[in-house]
């Protein structure tokens, strides 16, 4: 029993600091969020890497050509003439294209040979933006931007002092799947690591914005030759040369779809295989941090289990099991209600996803550790298709390739 306490008050400890950067997370989007972005709108280079079809490409897609913003291209860069998306996105052009205050286009950047084909597609389109861009966007094709987004986005750079600013993701199920919700809380965490520490931000490859003078002069073209995670080197990039990361909150997209349990392990293992290879300092705290807390959570559950069932007290392992919980749900909620300023247009689906949020977090952590693990034995990730084999952070190997 003396273990368990002793284990216990680490895990509330930790949970108390958890608490505390829900708290700031949110307090800095409620602070973001009465701020109207500065006037400053360049000519941007919008890209949007797209390969196969996916629940909602359509409307994602659109709300690209739909933003509020004064003059700006979009990109759209597949690896195939015949991928499925090209018909969808030739006919959002056809039919929507004209109300982009600039252009709208197709680049085929064929298949991809020593890196990933997503980086292998960004590597090409950049390359083939308007010579008048000033500034680069990325964005995924499942993200469903809101129509100020490009340029809430794009303001921070008014000031050339800072390297990059990002969004995120916010995953809302659409018809409320287990698996669905699960990793909509599995990713909520990482969301809220995000805030006022532009020192300590990331950028996310879904939703960033950067000076095409920043970008040429770091050569992050040139680095992400034999790479998969675009978003990782661009960070490590940008720290290595103290350029600030400055978060978006307003610039939360929303990603609507469903995923089943196979495609909730692949999507989780994938972004912590990638992390570990990528990022080895954050992978080790997810491991450690996930193995405590699953070994007080769901090992001090069982202990209580045992002792009632032995007729033993149980009462103080209870009440710590109580606090632990109460302090992940309390910091759930807070980090809920914080998103649901900047995605107010999905404020019924966020209502609906707060039982959610209360009662998945600890099998969050779960999952947590089994992406961890699976990372600790092997690199070898699927992505739309693809199977690489991550030999390091600058070598990457394909596999193979669905047809």
């Amino acid at each position: 029993m003396l273990v368990f306490y002793f284990f216990a008050a680490i895990v509330i400890w930790l949970g108390v600091l958890s608490l505390r950067a829900g708290l700031r997370f949110a307090s800095y989007v409620r602070r973001e969020a009465v701020h109207p972005p500065p006037d400053f709108t360049p000519f941007a280079s919008v890209i949007v890497p797209c390969r196969g079809l996916e629940e909602g490409l359509q409307e994602n897609l659109a709300a690209l050509v739909e933003q509020d913003y004064p003059v700006y291209e979009i990109v759209f860069v597949t690896d195939r003439v015949d991928d499925p998306s090209i018909s969808l996105v030739k006919e959002i052009i056809g039919t929507q294209g004209s109300s982009v205050r600039g252009s709208a286009r197709v680049v085929i950047a064929g298949e991809a040979v020593d890196c990933g084909q997503k980086v292998h597609n960004l590597r090409v389109a950049v390359a083939e933006v308007d010579p008048r861009s000033a500034v680069l966007v990325f964005v995924d094709s499942d993200a469903r931007p809101q129509p100020g987004w490009l340029q809430s986005l794009v303001a921070p750079l008014v000031d050339d002092g800072v390297g990059a600013a990002t969004g995120y993701r916010w995953f809302i199920p659409v018809n409320g799947g287990f698996a669905s919700r699960l990793r909509s809380v599995w990713n909520a965490s990482i969301a809220s690591a995000l805030g006022e520490r532009e020192d300590k931000n990331f950028c996310w490859g879904g939703s960033t914005a950067i000076r095409k003078a920043t970008f040429d002069k770091l050569e992050i073209r040139e680095r992400w030759q034999g790479t998969v995670s675009d978003d990782f080197t661009m960070t490590r990039l940008l720290q290595k040369a103290k350029l600030p990361i400055h978060f978006v909150p307003s610039c939360l997209v929303a990603s609507l779809d469903n995923c089943n349990a196979k495609e909730l392990l692949e999507f989780t293992n994938r972004q912590l295989k990638i992390t570990r290879v990528y990022a080895p300092h954050l992978w080790k705290p997810v491991l450690i941090g996930s193995f405590l807390f699953c070994g007080v959570f769901f090992g001090g559950l069982a202990l209580v289990i045992a002792r009632a069932i032995l007729h033993l007290p149980y009462a103080m392992p209870l009440v710590l099991l109580f606090l632990i919980y109460a302090l992940g749900a309390t910091k759930a909620y807070i980090r809920l209600k914080a998103v649901a300023i900047p995605l107010a247009n999905y404020q019924k689906q966020l209502s609906r996803s707060l039982l959610s949020h209360l009662l998945l977090w600890p099998f969050a952590s779960a999952l947590y550790l089994c992406n961890a693990l699976a990372a600790a034995f092997s690199r070898r990730i699927e992505w739309r298709g693809i199977t690489y084999e991550l030999k390091s952070a600058t070598e990457a190997v394909i596999i193979s390739r669905e047809q």
